[in-house]
């Protein structure tokens, strides 16, 4: 436990943090810390190893990013493949967040940073290695085939940082990490920091960790997040039209699904009913996951339809509603999908849909979350559904492709005659097998495409008529 309780009021300075890192905080508007950083610092920056837990949005990034770079500040320049900093985390999301979160304070200590993860070319990472960087954010797979292939060493590491431990655990991460630790100096500081702290994170700490000094705000009521917990029950029938007027409110909203096949169809359908998504899961393309994330973030699309593995890497402020389109069978997912709300001291809505047979295992799971949400039956066109997404968007119609008329269609290619053409055959023709095809564009691949707006009322009419 902290020795003593300091004043968050007094900001950053009263916690001893350097003068410089104090400045490039508040350059980023960053005046006043939450209780994870008030709890921890101290201890942190004394260069003692920390064992910090708070919930998602609490905080824990700057906990150990303020630091980790006040530590390597003072020490000397990285070698060409030794980091000295390394930032373990469980997702490629995640580590793209924290690296931002880290550039304004490295940048300010004159520090370098970079990721290291899966789904792209590992030759730039090998190239900024080769060059020499101070702190590398990596998920454990992508740094231990760098590692085999000796392109980085980590020797030299004098801070180690485990983001979202639980996670890693969750995902069987753990022997991989272990690998990697067993590496890293052992007198080097490691700091911990989760959401909770079982399913082999203790095993962890008690290897890795010397005399830790643990945190937990999760009790401390200034850090209990303004969340509205509910769970609407609904008929198997109804759960589409619901889920689609639970994403027609104004303000953010991340829906999650259970596979990567019902994350691309419901962001898919959504769009299909005038109500632009994207998705994110696994099977995208690292280019495809941060252009998606990117639209989601600057607000051209207002919702993101995720899986559980991609929750970890949703860190987007503003968040107003989180819905459980699936039902998570864990409280750890619950929690961890929950948390995209109501970060950052902000308030929120998580609704959870349960059909009638899922009622016990839904009920099984937030008691073990620890929440007591507000249960109800509702169906499409419930005022309940109203008042949890507030005044509806206007339906944009998915995009239209116009036909072109028969005088635009390209002429048929016209092709010299080939030796060996079979005599009496017109110049030109071919067999039915190498015939060019001359078929319409397939509806959203070719044609010009417009977009416009219309009310929900002209929109679901529209569709009637079409039936």
């Amino acid at each position: 436990m902290a020795s003593g309780r300091i004043d968050p009021a007094a900001g950053f300075a009263a916690l001893g943090v350097p003068a410089t890192l104090v400045a490039a905080l508040a350059s980023e508007g960053i005046t006043d810390p939450f209780p994870i950083q008030v709890a921890t610092l101290p201890d942190s920056l004394g260069g003692r190893d920390v064992l910090g837990r708070g919930r998602t949005g609490s905080g824990k990034t700057l906990a150990f990013a303020v630091p980790l770079v006040a530590r390597l500040a003072s020490g000397p320049r990285s070698r060409p493949g030794r980091p000295r900093g390394l930032v373990l985390v469980p997702t490629r999301e995640l580590a793209t967040q924290v690296q931002t979160a880290l550039t304004p304070l490295a940048t300010a200590a004159g520090l370098s940073t970079m990721t290291i993860f899966g789904g792209v070319s590992q030759r730039p990472q090998v190239t900024a290695l080769t060059r020499g960087v101070d702190i590398v954010i990596a998920c454990p797979g992508r740094l231990e085939d760098l590692m085999r292939q000796r392109h980085v060493h980590l020797g030299d590491v004098a801070v180690t940082v485990l983001d979202e431990a639980d996670h890693m655990a969750d995902l069987g991460f753990l022997p991989c990490v272990r690998r990697i630790l067993d590496t890293t100096d052992r007198d080097g500081q490691r700091l911990l920091f989760s959401a909770t702290l079982d399913n082999g994170v203790d095993v962890l700490v008690r290897r890795y960790l010397t005399t830790p000094v643990s945190h937990s705000v999760d009790d401390d009521a200034r850090t209990e997040p303004d969340i509205d917990h509910h769970v609407l029950t609904v008929t198997p029938s109804d759960k589409p039209a619901v889920v689609r007027e639970l994403a027609s409110g104004h303000g953010r909203a991340v829906l999650f699904m259970r596979t990567k096949h019902g994350a691309r169809k419901l962001a898919k359908d959504l769009t299909q009913a005038g109500l632009p998504a994207v998705d994110l899961h696994g099977n995208l393309s690292q280019n495809a996951r941060d252009r998606n994330l990117a639209q989601f973030r600057d607000g051209s699309v207002r919702v993101l339809v995720a899986t559980d593995v991609a929750a970890r890497g949703i860190h987007v402020d503003d968040v107003a509603l989180v819905v459980h389109v699936d039902p998570p069978t864990e409280h750890k997912a619950y929690l961890h999908r929950s948390g995209r709300t109501a970060r950052a001291g902000a308030s929120g809505v998580v609704v959870t849909l349960q059909t009638h047979a899922e009622r016990r295992d839904v009920t099984a799971m937030t008691r073990r979350a620890r929440i007591a949400p507000t249960v109800t039956d509702v169906a499409p066109g419930s005022e309940t559904l109203l008042a949890l997404t507030g005044p509806r968007v206007e339906l944009v119609a998915p995009p239209v492709v116009s036909e072109p008329s028969r005088s635009q269609r390209p002429a048929s290619p016209r092709t010299a005659p080939r030796s060996g053409s079979k005599p009496g055959r017109r110049p030109g023709a071919r067999s039915g097998a190498d015939r060019t095809s001359t078929r319409r564009p397939a509806s959203g691949r070719r044609g010009s495409e417009t977009t416009r707006t219309m009310s929900a009322a002209d929109f679901s009419a529209g569709r009637s008529r079409g039936r």
